[in-house]
């Protein structure tokens, strides 16, 4: 396994609940339909992945393409920067470019009933923490008029795999010459994430 692949279930959920717009892609006769969904995932006691909660418009393509043939690809993206020699600090190193990336394998089903409550899984996600959530209930007749146009699924997660390229393959005084230098915060902030152990042994 590739050193950018040993994650821990903790990673994955990081990834998802920091990024949950993802490319929702699936297979069909005429080729690929893929659209950006927001959504939430669930897991199981152990912290794994388990399923996806979202919703769609019911005239999107992916509906009744999905309906027929149910399998998805689910793809997140989180934080991306190109790091350049300049910011390694060594006109001797290659460019390279530190992601993270999840690809998520889904069985999809849909659920009349399950509208609502995929609605109000993603608004309290997204609205949690903020000094004054806001509520479905402020929409007013506005609400239902939304709800007839959307449809929800749960996906069902039949795989997982991941790369997180963030620096691990780094020495460590190029890490944190890096880390000093680069200006997309995110992405510092991920890379300090899976490189606390070798930061913490330079320092000691």
């Amino acid at each position: 396994m590739s050193i950018f692949e040993r994650l821990s279930a903790g990673d994955v959920r990081a990834l998802i609940e920091a990024y949950p717009l993802a490319w929702v892609c699936a297979a069909g006769e005429d080729g690929i339909e893929a659209s950006l969904l927001p959504l939430v995932g669930r897991y199981d006691e152990d912290g794994m992945l388990i399923e996806l909660i979202g919703h769609l418009m019911r005239t999107n393509p992916l509906h009744a393409l999905l309906k027929r043939r149910p399998q998805a690809m689910i793809l997140f993206k989180g934080p991306d920067a190109y790091v350049s020699p300049e910011h390694a600090g060594k006109r001797d190193w290659a460019p390279t470019w530190n992601f993270a990336q999840a690809r998520v394998g889904a069985e999809i089903a849909f659920g009349e009933s399950f509208t609502g409550t995929s609605l109000d899984i993603l608004i309290d996600a997204m609205e949690a923490g903020r000094a004054e959530p806001w509520t479905k209930d402020e929409l007013g007749p506005r609400y239902q008029e939304m709800v007839e146009q959307i449809v929800g699924f749960r996906a069902r997660v039949t795989s997982v795999s991941n790369r997180f390229k963030l620096g691990q393959d780094e020495q460590p005084e190029v890490l944190r010459t890096i880390l000093e230098s680069l200006p997309d915060a995110a992405t510092t902030q991920w890379m300090q994430r899976f490189n606390t152990e070798r930061l913490r042994g330079e320092a000691d």
